[in-house]
């Protein structure tokens, strides 16, 4: 079935739209549909090796017995009639069969001279298919080039013993791209598709092939990227993520970019997910019909395939759905028609807008709060003597291990230097970048290729897979080679560091740092194309303490030119080789590395992000010797014209060769948890164990192993965050602290085992028994390396009886969600340190929402806050969610959420807890920004009613009253929590609500006389009917139009005349935060659209509790003010209970929509049934103006005798209205601030001034209506 099609629209005299533009029309629209397999069709017809020769190849050399693109020639009729199924089951797009189609590939068929034919006359094919389909129906279709990855990679060796080989060159891949890609688009290709990349530097080379023939000859056309997957790790064969994956292709700017083949759809969701979130690009996924059998056939049904992608296009996942390996045109046709009603992924405007993106095999990100980044330096032959020594005697492998260790000690670049007169740098360059793509520790970090010689830079982008930085490019030769330079930089997808250099020279000087600086930025921008964020500048850190008075000032000048640069140069970042600052200073190894950390610490300060270090050695600027921190500080502010001679007449009287001399060991003699400490806050693994062992030893201070880690080792490691936090450590530091914390929880670990082993002995428990207290999987969570808070998080657990899965650090959020399942968990706990990480909290919670997990989800790290978790996290999953302090906490909240006594209680603390701090966070929000009325509308709910559960239709149409309702049937419904808050009693957990409040030891007490008296006097009430219950209910035919909803007195199909009352919606407008994809509410969206044809139905109730307010009065007479309050807030608690029991009866029997559900009261309170029972005035419709609808269309003042008042308040006081939603999509939700545009709207809709609404909406207006 061919797709239903709105086509772009183009009035009479307009400028033809470009393809790209007429493209992105369409993806705006709706979701198009891609080919399936042609492999899959072609092996149908079961060609035998004279059908693939045919007369012209009759006599080849080699076998052509599966060179399915030589078809093209061969077997044009058969190729032709694939893509004409394609196009008529519904297909948009249709592939060339060109996936092989280079000259490397053909190469294995003797082949490799019919490329550029192959492409051009497959393309022709292709084309003409998709011109005749389209003249047949009237349905543009269009033609995708489908580039290939090759049978040769780029970054992996095919031989285990020579892991820097290649069978394949970058120049060489550039060349078999070229060729192919200009017999595609000179057959007449629409679209470049670079598809199942399983190495992304193959891709970059075809990307960079097809960018070089876009600048020099051809029409610029759309370019579709496609990974593939290898297995449920997420990961390429060449081992990137996904995420870094997109980072390094992200320099081509395509139009689309996903993921095809190797995985079914149901295994690719969550990469799919995680490359949405990491791009601006409309997202296109084309999986195999799920993953092979054991005969390598493919047996996912049409049906079941179209499913699964129906669920991606349903959550708005995907552009562009089509079929890989397995794929039919049966296929394609259930494909196109699941999604044909579907709503397209709307891509965001922006993803990490204001960070720069680089990759290895994992992504790294640079933004506003990165904490300083380390390039490690000791993979230079021009600054370290041992890795020099190892790269000219030809010992690469040995120097690999100085480039992992520079990883390990905290280098999160790694920058790759081989400039040296006795080396050939550009072999150089290439066989190390080459190792290091063998070795994923090291890889896993971006490389900074740096060279003055950029030929050795462009021999070191060719072998890199992720987005490298490029150190570096200047104006010294001038602006033409500069632009070459940066294009080329470009071109690679690479970022790049620029010196302060111009024809004049190195800048020294403030001024002229910020002219060369600014010049260059202005080029690249504006001439180039370069985004901003990948420019770094070197504004030239100069070597100070030289004794030449000219020299004094460089080191204030790199920080004054570092605060102007990202004053005025948007976007750009700072960088700098802290080495040369010292360099006066060479040999003495004490003083050059407090100048590195005093300097370091003022320069990040104005915003230097990054420098080139020796990562594991910088001091804490709080460690260093006061007298030689004045000493340096001096010498870097200039403030002392002998601040030089006075450093070496320090070095001479504190160091000895170079180093410090050893000193003492004071700290030896101070207690044993001042040495604990002192040994994690410096990092020193010596004595650790010794004093570890002497702690624990001491029985009567410590009397369990674990008191041990509680005590002076944690309050070491409270420290060594504090510093990291403020500034004042590195990360390689942390990384140091954190090993000795490993080392001495390694040694008490026998002891603790030997306890528990005790515990249990002497408990009874045997080896059946499960000896743990509960279950916790414990994950930093992808993108983030830190485990520290972790790790400290899982020793105290470990050591409270609770069995920790640690699943280690960059843990994406299927390998989590698999392990709780698996292992049973009774909690979930996450960490991160980095910003990134809080949104993959987010999609963590999400992820467990859909998936009906119902486990309690811990959140921790240092990055983490109770506000954010309270705003963003917890509203994505209903069951518990905790922002967990600290480690020492990690126990309290697990054991009371493993305690059926207090875990609802204590849910419930923490929900009123969090929900106060989301209102406070709201209220103190001053620049919201909005979507358009009509964008909002875009992003709303839009069920599939047609899968939707049939609405159930009322057992009567009208209202229904009750006269004199049984108050007895009420009691048990009655939820007593704001009666207690009404009297101000408030207990403190885990004695807070009813009726636990009664142990609390502050207002226990008075909370058990305020009850007995309640009861007192609720069951005189009830019992000599001193208060009247009073309501109704109704129920009628509704559809939705647009934000109203339209009620109709007859229950008939179509629904037909005017209807009898009209409910108008407000609909959010808030945007939500980039993470979100919560649609944008309105009541109406929960009712079947008219045009649907489903029939719907609406309900409405009023319920009051008559005689309060006489009672109170009468009291008040006798002066019993007590009594006169208790009889209010019985009665608000009867008419509460009221419309509780009263919508229990709906939902069952007056309504029946959910006839079997079975809920406690304190269910209802927790709002645990189908369906709501919104308000007017109340969140999810916030005027009071639609209860007159309401009034209205029941005659419920007539009815009842309730009735409203001026402003619309009830009264009784004691009543509760609303209206009904049997939707299982319904929801509640808070409207929010809205703009002008709409209240207008809604104005126009209701037919009274803007004027009257803004008086009834004043507190809901995100504008000042006075204005």
């Amino acid at each position: 079935m061919a797709p239903t099609i709105h086509e772009p629209s183009q009035a009479a005299g307009d400028v033809k739209l470009s393809l790209e533009d007429e493209i992105t029309e369409l993806l705006k629209q709706r979701i198009m549909v891609l080919d399936g397999g042609m492999g899959t069709m072609i092996q149908q017809h079961k060609l035998e090796e004279d059908d693939f020769r045919g007369e012209e190849f009759k006599n080849h050399m080699k076998s052509l017995k599966g060179n399915n693109d030589l078809l093209s020639i061969t077997q044009p009729d058969i190729i032709y009639k694939i893509h004409c199924d394609y196009l008529f089951a519904g297909a948009d797009f249709i592939e060339t069969n060109t996936f092989s189609s280079t000259s490397v590939a053909q190469a294995d068929y003797g082949m490799e001279h019919l490329a550029y034919r192959l492409n051009k006359v497959s393309a022709e094919l292709a084309r003409k298919a998709a011109d005749n389909v389209t003249a047949k129906t009237g349905i543009k279709r269009y033609v995708a080039g489908a580039v290939g990855p090759t049978n040769k990679t780029l970054s992996v060796s095919p031989s285990v013993e020579r892991p820097d080989y290649r069978n394949i060159t970058f120049e060489e891949l550039v060349e078999t791209y070229t060729e192919q890609t200009k017999g595609l688009l000179d057959g007449g290709v629409d679209v470049l598709l670079v598809e199942t990349i399983f190495d992304t530097a193959n891709a970059k080379a075809a990307l960079f092939a097809i960018d070089k023939l876009f600048e020099e000859k051809y029409e610029t056309r759309p370019i579709f990227i496609s990974g593939t997957i290898v297995d449920k790790s997420g990961r390429t064969l060449s081992g990137q993520t996904g995420e870094a994956f997109v980072i390094s292709v992200s320099n081509a700017n395509p139009l689309c970019i996903g993921l095809n083949c190797a995985l079914g759809a149901t295994e690719m969701r969550p990469f799919i997910e995680a490359i949405g979130k990491s791009t601006t690009s409309y997202i296109l996924c084309y999986p195999n019909a799920g993953l092979p059998n054991t005969f390598g056939g493919y047996d996912e049904t049409p049906e079941l395939t179209a499913r699964h992608l129906k669920e991606f296009a349903m959550d708005g996942l995907v552009n562009i759905v089509g079929g890989c390996c397995g794929t039919t045109p049966a296929h394609i046709r259930e494909i196109a028609e699941a999604v044909k009603h579907c709503k397209p992924r709307v891509p965001p405007s922006s993803v990490f807008q204001d960070y720069m993106l680089l990759s290895g095999l994992e992504p790294f990100r640079i933004g506003p709060y990165t904490n300083f980044v380390n390039i490690g330096e000791r993979c230079n032959v021009a600054g370290s003597r041992k890795f020099a020594k190892l790269i000219m005697t030809g010992n690469y492998e040995e120097a690999l291990s100085i480039a992992k260790a520079q990883v390990e000690m905290g280098a999160q670049v790694l920058d790759i230097n081989m400039d040296e007169g006795m080396l050939d740098g550009k072999s150089a360059m290439a066989r190390f970048c080459k190792l290091i793509a063998s070795e994923p520790d090291i890889a896993r970090v971006p490389l900074c290729i740096d060279s003055s010689n950029f030929a050795v830079i462009e021999a070191g982008l060719k072998c890199c897979q992720g987005k490298c930085i490029v150190n570096s490019i200047s104006l010294k030769e001038g602006e033409e080679e500069f632009l070459e330079r940066g294009r080329i930089i470009r071109r690679f997808g690479a970022a790049v560091v620029i010196m302060a250099f111009d024809e004049e020279g190195q800048a020294t000087e403030t001024e002229h740092k910020i002219q060369v600086c600014t010049r260059a930025y202005n080029l690249l921008v504006s001439k180039v194309g370069f985004n901003p964020q990948d420019i770094i500048f070197d504004p030239n850190i100069l070597t100070i303490g030289t004794g030449m008075e000219e020299h004094n000032m460089y080191g204030i000048n790199f920080m004054k030119a570092t605060k102007l640069i990202k004053e005025t140069l948007p976007g750009a970042r700072v960088s700098g080789g802290l080495s040369n600052l010292s360099f006066s200073f060479r040999g003495m190894e004490v003083i050059r590395e407090a100048m590195h950390g005093v300097f370091l610490y003022h320069a990040i300060k104005d915003g230097m992000d990054m420098g080139i270090v020796n990562a594991g050695n910088l001091p804490v600027y709080d460690d260093i010797d006061k007298e030689l921190l004045e000493l340096c500080e001096n010498l870097i502010w200039n403030r002392d014209p002998e601040a030089t001679d006075k450093l070496l007449l320090y070095a001479q009287n504190h160091t000895k060769g170079g180093k410090k001399v050893v000193q003492t060991d004071e700290w030896r003699f101070l207690p044993v948890e001042e040495r604990l400490e002192y040994s994690l806050i410096k990092g020193i693994e010596k004595y650790v164990v010794e004093d570890t062992e002497e702690a624990r030893s001491n029985h009567e201070k410590y009397t369990r192993p674990l008191h041990v880690i509680e005590g002076p080792l944690m309050n070491g490691m409270k420290v060594v965050g504090d510093l990291f936090g403020a500034g004042k450590m590195f990360l390689p530091q942390v990384i140091k602290s954190a090993r000795v914390m490993k080392k001495a929880v390694g040694y008490l670990i026998p002891f603790m085992e030997k306890e528990r082993e005790e515990m249990m002995a002497a408990s009874g428990s045997t080896e059946e028994t499960d000896p743990y207290q509960g279950t916790v999987v414990l994950a930093t969570v992808k993108g983030d390396v830190h485990d520290i808070g972790k790790n400290i998080v899982a020793v105290v657990m470990g050591c409270n009886n609770f069995r920790v899965i640690d699943l280690g650090v960059m843990t994406p959020c299927d390998k989590i969600l698999r392990a709780a399942v698996e292992n049973k968990a009774d909690f979930i706990g996450l960490s991160g340190l980095i910003t990134p990480s809080l949104d993959e909290m987010i999609h963590v919670a999400k992820e467990m929402e859909r998936l009906g997990m119902k486990t309690p989800l811990l959140i921790g790290g240092a990055t983490t806050s109770r506000t954010h978790t309270a705003v963003k996290i917890a509203p994505r999953y209903s069951c518990p969610v905790v922002h967990v302090l600290d480690a020492s906490r990690s126990v309290v909240v697990c054991s009371q959420l493993l305690d059926e006594n207090v875990r609802e209680e204590y849910f419930e603390e923490i929900t009123e807890e969090y929900e106060d701090i989301r209102q406070d966070h709201y209220d103190t929000l001053k620049d919201r920004r909005f979507w358009s009325l009509e964008q909002a509308r875009g992003k709303g709910l839009h069920i599939d009613w047609l899968s939707h559960p049939k609405p159930v239709r009322p057992t009567f149409v009208g209202s229904r009253v009750f006269d004199d309702y049984d108050l007895h049937k009420l009691v048990d419904y009655i939820d007593w929590k704001p009666f207690f808050d009404v009297w101000q009693l408030r207990g403190k957990y885990p004695n807070r609500g009813y009726p636990k409040i009664f142990k609390d030891k502050t207002v226990g007490e008075e909370a058990k006389n305020v009850f007995k008296d309640a009861q007192k006097l609720l069951n005189t009430l009830i019992d000599n009917k001193k208060i009247q219950a009073k309501g109704l209910v109704g129920f009628w035919p509704a559809q939705s139009v647009g934000d109203d909803i339209h009620v109709y007195a007859e229950d008939v199909m179509p629904r037909s005349g005017e209807p009898v009352a009209k409910f108008h919606g407000l609909r959010q407008q808030v945007e939500k935060d980039s993470s979100s994809t919560d649609p944008y509410y309105c009541l109406s969206d929960f009712v079947a659209p008219l045009q649907s044809g489903v029939p719907d139905y609406i309900g409405l109730f009023a319920v009051a509790c008559f005689g309060a307010e006489e009672l109170s009065k009468e009291f008040e007479k006798h002066y019993d003010d007590y009594n006169s309050i208790m009889v209010k807030a019985l009665a608000d608690r009867l008419a509460e209970a009221f419309a509780e029991e009263l919508h229990h009866r709906v939902r069952r029997e007056l309504w029946g929509y959910d006839c079997r559900e079975q809920l406690e009261a304190s269910d209802m309170h927790k709002v645990r049934y189908e369906g709501i029972r919104p308000a007017p005035g109340y969140p999810s419709q916030p005027d009071h103006t639609e209860k007159l609808s309401m009034w209205n269309l029941a005659g419920i003042e007539e009815k009842t005798g309730i009735q409203l008042t001026e402003s619309l308040a009830m009264t009784p006081a004691a009543a509760v209205s609303g209206l009904y939603f049997s939707s299982p999509k319904s929801t509640y939700f808070a409207v929010g601030k809205i703009t002008k545009e709409q209240v207008q709207d809604y104005a126009f809709r209701k037919r009274v001034s803007t004027a009257e609404i803004e008086k009834w909406l004043g507190p809901i207006l995100g504008y000042d209506d006075t204005e």
